[in-house]
């Protein structure tokens, strides 16, 4: 009887059209949630208007969905090591896009709070339940590459919800971006029948008959024979916990890489929540701001993909690091008040920096941990990371009630992508130091 690696042999075998349509269905989910999460930035200026909001008032509305991102995170994310990626992503997706519909019938702030954060347990459980699963299906040589192709789904869903605002908001109000929503509800037959499982969970709980169903599609030109018997070599890990976060040499890794998704999930909400406000206090048009917010996601499409191929070939953790100082310089150049030109095209830099890093940092997450607590490691990160979200928006509400001049509010927020440049450097010197050890204990 054989013993066939599933994890070796996807990294060893081609990646084929059942791997292409992991991503799809993973990027199409993520279209969705990227929505969700924007289409709060597109409504907020009317939402202000109408309900006669302050600004810290509208930053603290924000982050209601932030706060059930956090929760969604920490619970969906470790509890889909149990139940099975296939349902966590299931029960996040049919959470969020149905309080998504519901928040269009909000009459008041507190009845939008209250749905905002229903939709946001959904939206925290689902990223890093796709996360997990892309990368357990990706040969190592592309995982990078593939977990952020998938991942510029999150972008697409921002730029859909940008569009729809410049034509919808001003002749038909707030309320249809909502209900919009209600429409990737027919996705949810096709994910239930063609997302597969995760293998290394199949194998855990001794369903091997379906695990080789499954492995059978990835690499067809290598038939198994009846006596073969799958094993995932990580799925021996230990127990998914917290405490199991910080073994290993992996402590000071962690805390960096917790440190950064905070500081990372900070920006990106800060910017999709109040950038639209912000310009047109500064004296853009209503369709310019809101353009902005386009430029901000298509670049994060566009940072995410180059980003994972070049993570791909010198390592993500320099590629972070590059990105991160790129991301402290465009936003601190936006409170010069330029041009409309190049405004959208640093808005591109900061949005390909912030929002194409924050995938990037999912895809270190996943590299740095085993399989059986990598949901717990993605689910914690994510988490920590969610906290910088609340904050956000929050602080953006805070710092803009001052009324400080453009270019000291841009300088402020450029500081939190000058924390996380630091904090990946560390991250990265730590990494070669294990690797460096790693090769003299082989030795």
């Amino acid at each position: 009887m054989r013993s066939i690696d599933v994890s070796e042999a996807i990294d060893k075998g081609p990646f084929g059209s059942f791997q292409w349509m992991v991503v799809a269905l993973c990027g199409a989910l993520l279209i969705v949630d990227g929505y969700d999460v924007f289409v709060a930035g597109t409504v907020l200026p009317t939402l202000i208007a109408e309900w006669g909001l302050t600004k810290p008032q509208a930053g603290a509305l924000q982050a209601w969905a932030l706060f059930g991102m956090m929760f969604g995170a920490l619970i969906l994310g470790p509890l889909a090591d149990r139940i099975g990626r296939k349902k966590g992503v299931a029960i996040s997706f049919v959470l969020f896009t149905s309080a998504t519909v519901l928040t269009g019938f909000a009459t008041s702030p507190e009845q939008f709070k209250i749905f905002r954060f229903i939709a946001g347990l959904g939206c925290g459980g689902l990223m890093p339940n796709a996360v997990a699963l892309m990368n357990e299906y990706a040969p190592k040589r592309l995982r990078g590459t593939m977990v952020a192709l998938m991942f510029s789904g999150y972008s697409v869903g921002g730029m859909v919800a940008a569009g729809l605002g410049i034509g919808i908001i001003p002749s038909f109000g707030w309320q249809p971006m909502f209900f919009i929503a209600a429409l990737p509800l027919a996705l949810l037959p096709l994910i239930l029948w063609k997302l597969p499982e995760s293998l290394g969970f199949l194998i855990r709980q001794g369903k091997q008959e379906e695990a080789r169903r499954i492995f059978a599609r990835i690499n067809p030109t290598a038939p198994l024979v009846a006596d073969d018997r799958l094993v995932f070599t990580e799925a021996k890990g230990a127990k998914a916990s917290i405490a199991e976060l910080f073994r290993h040499g992996r402590a000071l890794r962690t805390l960096m890489l917790w440190l950064s998704f905070f500081c990372c999930l900070l920006l990106v909400y800060l910017l999709s929540s109040w950038l639209p406000k912000v310009l047109q206090e500064a004296g853009y048009a209503e369709r310019a701001s809101l353009l902005s917010l386009f430029s901000l996601n298509f670049g994060g499409m566009a940072g995410a993909i180059l980003g994972g191929r070049m993570g791909d070939r010198f390592g993500l953790p320099k590629v972070v690091v590059g990105f991160f100082a790129a991301a402290a310089l465009s936003i601190a150049m936006i409170g010069m008040n330029p041009a409309p030109g190049l405004l959208f095209a640093l808005v591109f830099v900061a949005g390909a920096t912030t929002i194409g890093t924050q995938i990037l940092l999912y895809a270190s997450v996943a590299q740095l941990y085993n399989l059986s607590v990598r949901g717990a490691g993605l689910g914690w990160a994510s988490g920590v990371g969610r906290i910088g979200a609340i904050v956000g928006p929050t602080l953006g509400g805070v710092l803009l009630a001052r009324e400080l001049p453009l270019g000291q509010n841009f300088l402020i927020f450029a500081i939190p992508a000058a924390v996380s440049a630091l904090a990946m450097l560390v991250f990265a010197l730590a990494n070669n130091r294990v690797r460096e050890n790693a090769q003299l204990a082989a030795a």
